[in-house]
């Protein structure tokens, strides 16, 4: 069953075409409020902060900590099941805010709470890169 279910691609909002636009380029990038100068994340019109609408797209580190995770050993049937097992984490960015994503490139029973991180983007299709995590060396 595996072979023949597609992944869901992500939904591509006008709020955040940006973001996923730069990914596609292999870029990472928040949004910035110009009002009170904090950071957001997840794509939005107005900050969650001081509810401006002064929000500009910048540059970010790509780094950041593990602030929680779970490893996935058991999601028969569904398209992830050749990925199993799997990470799925959330990611305290250097930024200050965090987002929920997946770490690659380690073994899931090497994982920990504040381990440091660094985004790789992984390409779904033309369209599509998705932001993942890699310890950081």
């Amino acid at each position: 069953m595996s072979d023949t279910v597609q992944k869901p691609l992500p939904e591509m909002s006008q709020v955040a075409k940006p973001f996923w636009e730069a990914a596609r380029e292999g870029r990472f990038i928040l949004q910035k409020c110009a009002a009170c100068g904090k950071h957001v994340f997840f794509p939005r019109i107005r900050c969650p902060h001081c509810s401006s609408d002064q929000l500009d797209w910048v540059d970010a580190s790509g780094r950041g900590t593990v602030y929680s995770y779970t490893v996935v050993v058991n999601n028969a049937p569904s398209a992830f099941i050749n990925d199993m097992p799997y990470v799925v984490a959330i990611i305290q960015l250097d930024e200050g805010v965090r987002l929920l994503s997946n770490i690659v490139d380690c073994d899931p029973a090497e994982i920990r709470c504040e381990m440091p991180v660094e985004v790789i983007f992984e390409k779904l299709d033309e369209q599509f890169s998705l932001p993942k995590f890699k310890p950081l060396t």
